[in-house]
């Protein structure tokens, strides 16, 4: 089978593009990242260096004339997140990244055969919906792509779609996280013409292949810091908080998911931004905690608490998203690494704002099958 070229945008620390290289049939000839942590900790793991401004005029130069098979993009999600503002396209940063991905195809002498889109599930219902409609007529009508799994109607010329048809949890692909995403996998129409037909009409729901871990359990880390373990202070104003919103009859409030009464648990969604993250993917942890309960801890207000409950460390968050102990494994050997210096909050970030490998190797996999059928 032939290897086909990739151009990685929104790249963050280079989830899709890994999830395609693994495949050993993609190659990335071009990447696009802003955020400084993820362009050091890109140009760490592939040694390239990913700061490029994809709204620039400089970079849709670059794009032109590149030979490129896929385009890539999980495009800013923050702007259509329940945790975000929920601006959208009015967000004039992040809002627009679509419009210029749209450019960006535009303006390049050879389109790119294949689109793979990531975001946010709520992108689904932003806006009433209008937000996803948007995309799809601009995918569909403007750009001449076919979307697996939509279509436009006749008649009305609006979208034509079932949401669960976009909508891929990574706990479903061999990591215990539960994060629902909207994957778009799209086919350039002008290119292949009838061929088109012989597509399948939905992307992959699951990937049965991939048993990384039985429970949230099976990934925690053995040995784990002090620090990482809340003070009975911080504990304290969890509990009240959550108790507080409980009498208003709101559900919100730390969360510890991995309590006994759970047969296997699996973390909540985790998030870029930090906190909440990581306060809703509390964890019990006797073995350590039991060491360093009533401990002072450096920079804690109070005592380490004595329930033995800590928050997530980075690596773990790392093997949630599959960085860790799959993408970078080599044999028994677990390459990853972060570049020196990064701090653990940058870490969360990083992790917290990536695609899940495992997902995007299951989405490569699909492109290939697809190519294959449109005689690629």
């Amino acid at each position: 089978m032939s290897v086909f070229t990739i151009m990685d945008l929104c790249a963050g620390i280079g989830g899709i593009r890994h999830g395609f290289e693994m495949t050993g049939h993609f190659h990335n000839v071009l990447s696009a990242e802003i955020e400084p942590n993820a362009c050091a900790a890109y140009k760490h793991l592939y040694g390239e260096d990913p700061t490029n401004d994809l709204t620039s005029e400089a970079f849709k130069k670059k794009t032109k004339n590149l030979d490129c098979d896929v385009l890539a993009a999980g495009f800013p999600c923050q702007t259509f997140s329940r945790a975000g503002k929920k601006a959208g396209f009015k967000d004039e940063e992040k809002g627009i990244i679509f419009f210029a991905i749209r450019d960006i195809i535009k303006g390049m002498k050879r389109r790119p055969k294949c689109l793979v889109l990531e975001n946010v599930d709520n992108l689904l219902t932003h806006d009433k919906g209008n937000t996803f409609k948007t995309i799809l007529k601009t995918l569909i009508q403007e750009l001449g792509y076919h979307v697996v799994g939509a279509a436009l109607d006749p008649k009305t010329g609006e979208p034509i779609f079932n949401s669960k048809d976009f909508i891929r949890n990574s706990k479903n692909f061999g990591v215990p996280q539960n994060r629902p995403r909207v994957y778009m996998i799209a086919f350039d129409k002008r290119r292949y013409k009838s061929k088109i037909k012989n597509l399948p009409t939905s992307t992959p729901s699951e990937n049965k292949h991939i048993h990384l871990y039985k429970s949230l359990n099976d990934l925690l880390d053995k040995e784990v810091e002090p620090k990482y373990f809340l003070s009975s202070g911080y504990l304290k104003t969890l509990e009240k908080h959550a108790e507080r919103e409980k009498k208003k009859g709101h559900g919100f409030g730390y969360r510890i998911v991995n309590t006994p009464d759970i047969p296997n648990p699996i973390a909540n969604t985790i998030l870029a931004t930090g906190g909440s993250g990581k306060e809703r993917n509390l964890v019990l942890d006797v073995q350590n905690g039991k060491k360093y309960a009533g401990q002072e801890a450096m920079l804690k207000k109070s005592p380490i608490n004595n329930k033995n409950i800590r928050m997530m460390t980075p690596n773990e968050w790392g093997k949630l998203q599959g960085f860790v102990n799959y993408g970078f494994k080599k044999g028994r050997k677990d390459m990853f690494s972060f570049p020196e210096n990064l701090t653990d909050s940058a870490k969360y970030k990083l992790f917290g704002n990536a695609v899940t490998i495992p997902v995007a190797r299951t989405m490569a996999d699909f492109v290939l099958e697809c190519l294959g059928l449109l005689g690629e």
